[in-house]
């Protein structure tokens, strides 16, 4: 019978917590709010890094780096020679993923794999506040560029294979403008917005 009673009294609870959080009241939103964060941090990206592989399996494109301000032909004829040098052909970049770029507030599904191919869109750890998401554009050692950037960054020849968090594996165009909406304001001017 006790146990019962304690069954009865905690099924009665999480009755009443579950009619308070359907409320229309600012509590309830930010019980909810905080509930969503806890859900986030502490279930949903735990699981997501076990399934991926990667211990930072979403990333949000933070610059314009990867951008392609017009369609491939239009962005390759400006940028071929530089390519075209290292002997990537169009070709071959037209067979890379991404191959159209990446736009400022797209999120990106991380996967970790061991072995990485040229054209492949990786993020690793740089010498900068967040880590960067740059194309391979050479195998040995690894080096990146990317794709809206003139030339490399010192920091992206000779990336070690323990600095790479994963590879780019999927794409949800913008949707983390989200977070980088309160983040912007405190960027420099030339950094803020959208890529243009």
């Amino acid at each position: 019978p006790r146990k019962q009673n304690n069954i009865m009294t905690f099924t009665y609870y999480i009755k009443k917590f579950w009619k308070f959080l359907k409320e229309d009241t600012w509590q309830s939103w930010l019980v909810s709010i905080i509930l969503i964060v806890i859900f986030i941090k502490l279930i949903f990206f735990p699981i997501l890094s076990i399934l991926t592989g990667s211990s930072l399996p979403l990333v949000v494109v933070e610059s314009c780096s990867m951008y392609h301000e017009s369609n491939f032909e239009e962005w390759w004829d400006k940028n071929s020679p530089w390519y075209e040098a290292r002997e990537i052909t169009k070709s071959e970049f037209e067979s890379f993923s991404f191959k159209n770029g990446l736009n400022k507030g797209d999120i990106i599904l991380v996967t970790g794999k061991k072995d990485y191919d040229i054209g492949e869109v990786i993020i690793f750890i740089a010498p900068t506040k967040h880590p960067l998401i740059h194309r391979i554009i050479e195998k040995n050692p690894i080096e990146t560029k990317g794709d809206h950037n003139a030339n490399q960054l010192s920091i992206e020849q000779n990336i070690q294979e323990n600095e790479i968090l994963g590879k780019a594996t999927l794409k949800i165009p913008l949707l983390g403008w989200i977070k980088l909406i309160f983040f912007e304001p405190f960027r420099p001017v030339s950094q803020r917005g959208f890529c243009r």
